[in-house]
């Protein structure tokens, strides 16, 4: 059984809900539109506030609203990969085949592999890890816009 046969049950059900087309078409991109550009943005500067301020307090306000809110983000990001499928599988579009797929998955990755490297606590306050940490982030941020601007253009295209 492949993934599009195993959602398709989902699917189904989300169909007889006779949802209006605009909202299977673009309720993917409008959420995760938010994610990104809200809580990627606010991820990403207190991130990089938090790395980069001289003065204790600001140090600490940052990196804890960072390490209040990233993980919120991965997890609205996952379950926005998983919606993503299963709008294309209510739209009976092919899954797991397009460029946004791709750097999708590629943006978890990266945001996994960030969360591992966090909850080691980097490596015992490594200042290599908080550069990769960062550097990691910084990256998935920039894949994230160029996956809104591939889902924009898939979502034109179905």
């Amino acid at each position: 059984m492949n993934l599009t046969e195993l959602l398709e049950p989902i699917a189904q059900f989300f169909r007889s809900l006779n949802l209006p087309e605009p909202i299977t078409h673009w309720g993917h991109p409008a959420m995760m539109g938010i994610v990104i550009f809200v809580m990627g943005t606010f991820v990403g500067i207190t991130g990089w506030k938090g790395r980069l301020a001289n003065e204790e307090a600001v140090i600490i306000e940052n990196r804890s609203n960072h390490r209040k809110l990233a993980p919120w983000m991965f997890t609205f990001m996952a379950l926005g990969y998983t919606g993503g499928l299963l709008s294309l599988v209510m739209q009976q579009e092919p899954i797991l085949e397009s460029p946004h797929f791709i750097t999708g998955t590629v943006v978890l990755g990266l945001l996994a592999v960030n969360g591992l490297i966090s909850l080691s606590g980097f490596g015992g306050e490594k200042k290599q890890l908080r550069t990769a940490h960062a550097i990691l982030g910084s990256l998935a941020l920039a894949i994230m816009v160029i996956h809104a601007l591939l889902g924009l253009k898939l979502g034109l295209a179905i």
